[in-house]
């Protein structure tokens, strides 16, 4: 085994951004793997390293700009790829000795860029059917497409990553069976626009297993509800057919956890970002949503002190979270993007104006989190465990998304014999702004 280690090509590797970068970033891992190059945990036994940028805002290009610094500080070999290396002129302009840069979802690209500078030297090597998986091996991100078709001012994810190319049904499918087969219990479906899953294929049939199957975002949903983990969906375009989602969510075929971008409630500002527009008609259909699901849980994001933005319109944004009473909540202040079309809107809104409002946002918003948590206080529920410890055991429910939203925080004591990707049953006996705290149920054993 040392020799193979000593002779083996090594390969550092850095991922940044959002979970679909994870998933191209896995996808690399495997090919890599599988192509008998080891995995380098340290800049120095590794022979180059790729760094998986992200590049949406400012503070994610300035994170991968110094990843790729400190890469070549420490090794001096160094390929670029992901979001990020989509401008390869401004990786450029501060790293020209970089060996290679290549857009995101690359695979073929990077392959060849590590091949050039470092040739694989063994046969093929075994893979799980899975792949590498940077996710604990009871939870993993499944992407079904790339790109997005919508052209959000703000947004340069189309410029990136392209337009829409949604994954055959029937391969996805797949993939969710040898995952769940490995042990995985909860599937996070990912990509820029979820519930647009399809669109570019004008929804054309693919096989599965014989049967014939729509590529569309409902059949696929329904299908692998019947695989046997929990279903979570993420990045969903408020669609009229969400609505059908909902549904599918409410017979308790997937999660019912809606990650829903919303960005802002004032119509001007929508219609600046190139977004729906109509607010009024967002609060019926979560009010529907809630009539026919009652335990949805519902997160979205928004944007402050977009270009424009008045203090009526902001104002507008306070009622409609007040009203709307969402359960999770990100915010953060417009920041201008490179590429974007709202960077050439009239109105910027001052840097400590746009800081205010987003502090104003997030204390509004926090409180109703806090209150409809405490709500939750004395229910019974189902969590997966992420992680186990000495003194606390760290969990979920169908109501908390990992890496985004809060835990269930358990006492661990001695009888418990958890380990993580178990189900357990807690009862919930607090509650503070963003988790929960609970114990399991008292029995008469």
């Amino acid at each position: 085994m040392n020799l193979i280690d000593n002779k083996s090509p090594k390969v550092g590797f850095i991922s940044l951004g959002c979970p679909k970068a994870t998933v191209d970033s896995e996808r690399i891992l495997t090919q890599l793997r599988s192509e008998g190059y080891l995995i380098s945990p340290n800049y120095e036994d590794a022979n180059l390293v790729v760094v998986n940028t992200c590049g949406f805002i400012d503070e994610a290009v300035e994170e991968s700009l110094d990843a790729i610094g400190e890469a070549i500080a420490e090794n001096g070999k160094v390929i670029v790829t992901g979001c990020l290396g989509a401008r390869a002129d401004v990786i450029k302009a501060n790293y020209p000795e970089v060996l290679a840069i290549t857009a995101p979802n690359a695979l073929d690209e990077v392959m060849a860029a590590i091949h050039a500078e470092l040739p694989p030297q063994h046969e093929p090597h075994p893979v799980s059917p899975t792949g590498i998986k940077l996710t604990p091996p009871h939870y993993a991100y499944l992407k079904i497409a790339e790109g997005c078709n919508h052209k959000c001012s703000f947004c340069i994810i189309p410029s990136m990553r392209g337009h829409l190319v949604s994954r055959p049904i029937g391969e996805i499918l797949d993939e969710a069976e040898r995952l769940v087969r490995a042990g995985t219990q909860e599937l996070l479906i990912v990509s820029q626009d979820t519930a647009a899953y399809g669109v570019d294929s004008k929804y054309r049939f693919d096989f599965w297993q014989g049967h014939p199957l729509k590529t569309n975002i409902i059949e696929l949903a329904r299908h692998l509800g019947n695989i046997g983990a929990w279903v979570r969906l993420h990045y969903i375009y408020p669609y009229p057919h969400v609505d059908r989602l909902v549904e599918l969510m409410a017979d308790g075929l997937v999660l019912p956890y809606l990650d829903i971008p919303l960005q802002h409630a004032s119509p001007t500002i929508l219609k600046a970002m190139r977004r729906p527009a109509d607010s009024e008609d967002m609060l019926r259909r979560i009010g529907y949503w809630r009539d026919i699901c009652p335990n949805i849980t519902l997160r979205s994001t928004f944007i402050v002190g977009f270009p424009g933005e008045t203090a009526a319109d902001f104002e507008q944004l306070l009622a409609f979270i007040q009203e709307a009473r969402l359960d999770r909540v990100g915010a953060f202040a417009y920041s201008p993007v490179e590429g974007a079309a709202a960077n050439i809107l009239p109105g910027a809104v001052p840097a400590e104006i746009k800081e205010e409002r987003l502090a104003r946002f997030m204390a509004t918003q926090s409180a109703i989190s806090a209150d409809k948590l405490q709500a939750r206080v004395g229910q019974t529920v189902t969590v997966l465990v992420d992680e186990v410890t000495p003194e606390f055991i760290y969990a979920r429910s169908i109501a908390e998304a990992p890496e985004i939203d809060g835990i269930v925080l358990i006492e661990a004591t001695p009888t418990l014999d958890l380990m993580p990707g178990d189900f357990v049953e807690v009862t919930i006996t607090g509650a503070d702004e963003h988790d929960l705290f609970a114990k399991l149920p008292i029995t008469n054993e």
